[in-house]
């Protein structure tokens, strides 16, 4: 049975208070619409439709290349907006999930138990349901004697008893798709918000014979929806603490969970320690047997097995086994660290690479460098790599030294087993198994000192 996905993400999100389109607002780094996209991507959808807004241009180039758009020029409804996705869907038999686009923490295995459910029970549509102490505001599940689903009423549309029912709509939906499409030419907006209620699906579907049934998730925290900062930062530390048990549960230490931020792209070995303050962003994969942090930021990289990487930034990188970073370091624009690697304090690395066995211990800048294996790199060292107009490159070779405070003016390249002396500036190629030294004779001036002092 072929399925699909409808999901809702034209609304303006008014209350965030922002400038930023609501759906693109991000929960653990990562935009809460794209959490859904990923959950969707494990279900084997044939079609994902993204309603949006004509005005949603950064959500289009976001999803682009994953699901297909259709625009709601008013804000009339969420049947309103579902309805958008008629030419796409209505002729086509299977499932439709609907789903909000605002609400990151559903997962895809819910997202399956109620397709299961669904499928299961014969249903014409299906409701993703759950049950709050104080259920104010969200829309009321209204069953009949034989527990059987007749329809939801909204809270500003229901009754006094109807407000006294415990079990709530969470806008996620699975219907039989022509089933669907039939039901949306019947509802109207006589309501108190003149608005056009996919809700009103539901007892349209039941007064035509159709059979409607629900999925209670015990999960109540999966089913927030993201409607203003107070929920988005609700949302994080959800996402966070499920993120960081599940990484416990397979092996990785976590000092201390409140103050350590994991994105859900993550991957991390056993047996590696999480230091507090750390946040790892993005899409990121991490060893076995790491030390990371403490207050170390690593977003899209890539980190071999027992490294340790104190204090330090590191984006868009690629650490090789058994090296260690820090305290201090910065790692930026592609950055590739071979094994055995050392770069101490205050080392910054950028667009470069550098082989295996090689050190820059402290206080130096690597920019647009290739460095070979067994090359170290003194205290003070700078490749200066920027003209004024443009970026050149610095090559030192295997086994090479270059003495501390030395600054190497690029284009230039060191040989293999070259040495620098400390303190020469370098603006030519340095051969093979040669010394080069580039500063001023040492002239002693006698006795001046003391004759400047008086």
């Amino acid at each position: 049975m072929d399925r699909y996905a409808i999901i809702l993400a034209a609304g303006k999100g008014t209350r965030m208070k922002s400038s930023t389109y609501k759906v693109l607002h991000p929960v653990l780094g990562k935009p809460m619409i794209s959490h859904i996209i990923a959950n969707l991507n494990d279900l084997q959808l044939k079609e994902k439709i993204v309603v949006v807004s004509e005005d949603a241009f950064e959500v289009r180039e976001l999803l682009k290349d994953e699901v297909e758009f259709v625009v709601q020029k008013e804000q009339l409804g969420t049947g309103h907006a579902v309805k958008m996705a008629k030419s796409l869907l209505e002729n086509k038999k299977g499932v439709t999930l609907v789903l909000c686009g605002d609400t990151p923490l559903i997962t895809s295995n819910t997202l399956k138990m109620l397709l299961e459910k669904h499928i299961n029970s014969n249903a014409d549509a299906t409701i993703l349901t759950t049950r709050y102490t104080n259920p104010f505001g969200y829309g009321r599940i209204v069953r009949d004697s034989n527990g059987d689903v007749i329809r939801i009423v909204e809270e500003k549309d229901a009754t006094n008893e109807e407000r006294m029912i415990k079990e709530i709509n969470t806008g996620t939906y699975c219907f039989n798709n022509q089933v669907l499409f039939t039901a949306l030419e019947e509802i109207n907006n006589n309501n108190q918000q003149n608005e056009y209620y996919l809700t009103d699906v539901i007892k349209i579907i039941r007064n035509n014979d159709g059979k409607v049934s629900a999925f209670i998730t015990d999960d109540i925290e999966e089913t927030i929806g993201i409607n203003d900062r107070i929920a988005l930062e609700k949302a994080n530390q959800i996402l966070r603490k499920r993120i960081n048990e599940n990484l416990m549960k397979n092996g990785v230490s976590i000092i201390d969970s409140n103050t350590t931020y994991i994105s859900s792209d993550t991957f991390i070995g056993q047996d590696t320690v999480i230091y507090p303050g750390t946040i790892l962003m993005g899409c990121n994969k991490i060893g076995k047997n790491c030390h990371i942090g403490p207050y170390t930021e690593i977003e899209n990289s890539q980190i071999g097995d027992d490294v340790k990487i104190k204090h330090s930034v590191i984006s868009d990188s690629i650490i090789g086994n058994n090296t260690k970073v820090g305290p201090f370091a910065r790692f930026r624009n592609h950055v590739i660290i071979g094994d055995n690697v050392n770069i101490g304090n205050f080392v910054e690395v950028k667009n470069s690479t550098m082989g295996s066995n090689s050190k820059a211990a402290h206080l130096s800048y690597i920019g647009d460098s290739e460095i070979g294996n067994n090359v170290n790199l003194g205290c003070g060292v700078i490749t200066v790599n920027y003209n004024g107009k443009e970026k050149n490159k610095t090559i030192i070779k295997d086994n090479a030294f270059i003495g501390c405070n030395s600054n190497l003016i690029a284009p230039v390249t060191i040989e293999d087993n070259a040495y620098i002396a400390a303190g020469s500036t370098i603006n030519q190629n340095v051969p093979k198994d040669s010394l080069a030294i580039a500063r001023s004779k040492q002239v002693n001036k006698i006795g001046y000192a003391k004759k400047y002092q008086k």
